[in-house]
């Protein structure tokens, strides 16, 4: 055999796979500056959201901080006493029913929000008008939570603007504040929400626009798509990439709702719509000492987030073909 025949047959043949270690050297000393810029953000994950996370074991445990979470014993019905006691509580179906109708209402009003004032945007030719009107936008974002929190409390009052506005229209009768109805809880929630976020949302839908091949939209126009046709058929192709990667993480927080809004806004009379799982974690384990339970019911609205990041993330890949992973 000569020498052309044996680097012949040596192509022909698999190449033995590197082991990680190898490859990872390799890799290192090629991209060197990416992992020193990657490590502080390492650092920070792995001491503030994967240490603590044998603090899980509360959840199973009757804990007391003298005792320490190793120390603590272990619940009744193999450590699960926690979650039997919330799932055959008053409350279970109370703070469940609340957390998806809240989560739902803001998903279906304040998602497509923002999507829809980008693409206005994008038909604005005045430069000056456009940055006036996301400034205008932008601005409730910056302002602290407690400020809007007491805005919406002095406008929804028995003679604030809202309550008056509602008056003259004969939906109320204004003598009573808005947040003392239990029926009005859900939309000025929702609908601060939306004042709130719209603008700053809109941010990354205005980037993704900025991206699209701006020849598509001459072709368009050439095949005698109008301005609706070329949203159809040109912009939003271009953004669903977007939208599905926001819509799965959105989706994978449905159970989260943040206590600080709803603490901020929501007061005795109104808890039957307004009390949700995190304001309901918050009372029991702060203002109860209740830590273990707590835990336990924070344990259970993580994992439902987690399970349907995954169903929705599985969906989109089996309608559309697009997803996280």
């Amino acid at each position: 055999m000569n020498k052309t025949e044996k680097i012949q047959q040596a192509e022909k043949q698999p190449l033995r796979k590197q082991s990680f270690g190898i490859r990872f050297k390799k890799d290192f000393r090629r991209n060197y500056g990416a992992y020193l810029l990657f490590l502080p953000v390492a650092l920070y994950y792995i001491l503030f959201a994967y240490k603590p996370m044998y603090g899980i074991l509360v959840a199973f445990k009757d804990f007391t901080p003298a005792r320490g979470v190793w120390e603590s014993p272990w619940t009744s019905d193999y450590g699960f006493g926690h979650f039997i006691s919330f799932f055959e509580s008053f409350y279970f179906i109370r703070v469940l029913k609340n957390t998806l109708v809240i989560s739902f209402s803001t998903l279906l009003v304040t998602f497509p929000a923002p999507i829809i004032l980008a693409l206005l945007l994008n038909e604005v030719r005045s430069t000056k008008f456009k940055r006036t009107i996301q400034t205008l936008s932008y601005m409730p974002h910056f302002i602290s939570l407690v400020v809007i929190c007491s805005m919406l409390r002095l406008f929804v009052a028995d003679k604030g603007i809202v309550t008056s506005f509602l008056k003259t229209f004969g939906i109320v009768d204004g003598t009573y504040s808005l947040l003392s109805m239990e029926s009005f809880f859900v939309p000025i929630y929702v609908f601060s929400g939306l004042w709130q976020t719209v603008g700053w949302n809109a941010i990354i839908y205005m980037s993704a626009l900025s991206g699209i091949d701006q020849g598509l939209y001459e072709a368009a126009r050439i095949d005698g798509a109008g301005k609706w046709k070329q949203m159809w058929h040109v912009t939003l192709p271009g953004l669903m990439p977007t939208i599905i990667m926001l819509l799965i993480l959105r989706i994978g927080q449905i159970m989260s709702i943040g206590h600080e809004k709803i603490i901020l806004l929501y007061n005795e009379e109104i808890y039957s719509t307004a009390d949700v799982i995190s304001s309901f974690v918050y009372r029991k384990g702060l203002l109860e000492y209740n830590w273990g339970f707590s835990t336990a019911v924070g344990l259970f609205n993580s994992v439902i987030n987690f399970m349907l990041v995954l169903i929705a993330n599985k969906i989109s890949r089996k309608t559309i073909d697009m997803g996280l992973w």
